[in-house]
């Protein structure tokens, strides 16, 4: 393990439980794309894209692109 991670991993223990739990999501997720995974989204970014949608802050064409932008990661 290189040395600014280690350095990197001994901060995060010092972290708010829902920092290190956004760290471990998207740790998760680079693992995921490097062993061929799917990427699935998570509960945030589904609400913000649904919120998105109720507050007719995007098109539906966007909203398809960013779905189907999840569907291909």
């Amino acid at each position: 393990m290189i040395d600014k991670l280690k350095a990197v991993l001994l901060q995060v223990e010092m972290w708010p439980e829902e920092a290190q739990e956004e760290l471990a999501e998207r740790a998760l997720e680079i693992d995921s794309g490097l062993h061929g995974g799917t990427y699935h989204a998570t509960a945030d970014e589904l609400q913000a894209i649904d919120e998105a949608d109720r507050n007719g802050v995007t098109t539906p064409e966007q909203i398809e692109a960013a779905l189907r932008e999840f569907r291909d990661a």
